[in-house]
């Protein structure tokens, strides 16, 4: 058997090491994922389960879609008891899966969803970090999109709706603990001045999903059922309004 050169031996060790470092930081962030609770398995149920994507569509054919970005670490399923009820209201409702469940790998996702029907309408949403990266697109592609609803969530610089006359929907939670409110406040600058801001009484930041109580979050005064139907209903009404 032919002996490795001491640089072959090398290379060898360290593409092993690369291998095992990656293979040990993909099982770090799996531990760290927030699965869907029952209630949110369930409702995925009626989706359709694409590779890029769970599609909860309207009862009758809709020409309007809301692109949703979940949370950073939140698993895609997690959003589908409030996504459902709006699909029910007549609405299209993708849920985009992220790469290894961060929104930051995946800011472009929603033109995969777009390019198959762009003449329809579609509003961008997001939650947490995914509602960052969901602005930054809506920014970027203001012709494509026809408004950006924030759940818990704000716009970066990058993210700026300012300049644009896009409607903009910010729902908030009172017990969230999660969101940096200084910041929160401070990115207004970065939105329209007819963005319709809201608030959910007794809600938190993990209440956006269904996947259990997140780290460093507040404790809801209500339940997850409760909130999941006032984010329904405020995404309902306000498109409502828009449309």
């Amino acid at each position: 058997m032919k002996r490795l050169k001491r640089w072959q031996k090398i290379a060898l060790g360290v593409i092993i090491t690369l291998a095992l470092l990656v293979s040990g930081g993909l099982i770090y962030l799996n531990s760290l994922t927030y699965p869907p609770a029952e209630n949110a398995v369930s409702a995925a149920k009626v989706s359709q389960n694409d590779a890029g994507y769970l599609l909860f569509e309207a009862p009758e054919e809709s020409q309007t879609n809301l692109i949703f970005y979940p949370g950073a670490l939140v698993d895609a399923e997690s959003y589908s008891v409030w996504a459902k009820e709006v699909a029910a209201a007549g609405y299209n409702v993708y849920i985009v899966k992220m790469p290894l469940d961060l929104a930051v790998l995946g800011g472009n996702k929603a033109e995969e969803i777009i390019e198959q029907k762009p003449q329809q309408k579609y509003i961008l949403a997001g939650h947490s970090l995914g509602g960052v990266m969901a602005s930054r697109f809506a920014a970027e592609h203001a012709n494509q999109v026809a408004g950006m609803i924030f759940l818990a969530s704000y716009p970066d610089e990058k993210g700026s709706l300012k300049q644009t006359e896009l409607p903009v929907l910010s729902i908030t939670a009172s017990n969230d603990k999660v969101l940096n409110w200084d910041s929160y406040d401070a990115a207004k600058k970065y939105l329209p001045k007819k963005a319709d801001y809201t608030t959910i009484d007794g809600g938190n930041h993990g209440g956006f999903g269904s996947y259990g109580k997140q780290k460093g979050d507040g404790k809801a005064e209500i339940t997850n059922d409760a909130q999941q139907q006032e984010v329904s209903r405020k995404i309902v009404d306000w498109l409502k309004e828009i449309n």
